[in-house]
């Protein structure tokens, strides 16, 4: 699993738009498509994104939609001392990407 700094990293690398683009193309483009993340790449306007960064990028929405579904995620402890909580390396990096309105 990434660091929480890579994490930010990586997302710090997505503006808004690319986001956007990114969930359409992901909508649009078959799961079983051969090519499925040098489609998905083609699609996103910048030009700038690998088949290999938008395979990344999914890998990590995956991540985080598994936490938010299971539970382990409450925005509620956001602005809160988290260092008690079982999955503090989680919401210290949800908190870090807040703070830095990337989350």
């Amino acid at each position: 699993m990434e660091t929480c700094l890579a994490k930010v990293l990586f997302r710090r690398e997505w503006s808004w738009e690319e986001n956007k683009e990114f969930e359409v193309a992901l909508a649009a483009v078959d799961e079983k498509h051969p090519h499925r993340w040098e489609v998905v790449a083609a699609m996103i306007g910048s030009g700038q994104k690998t088949a290999e960064d938008v395979h990344k990028h999914y890998v990590i929405l995956l991540e985080d939609l598994h936490l938010i579904d299971s539970g382990h995620f409450d925005h509620k402890l956001l602005p809160v001392a988290v260092e008690d909580h079982p999955h503090n390396n989680f919401l210290q990096c949800n908190n870090l990407l807040v703070q830095l309105n990337l989350g």
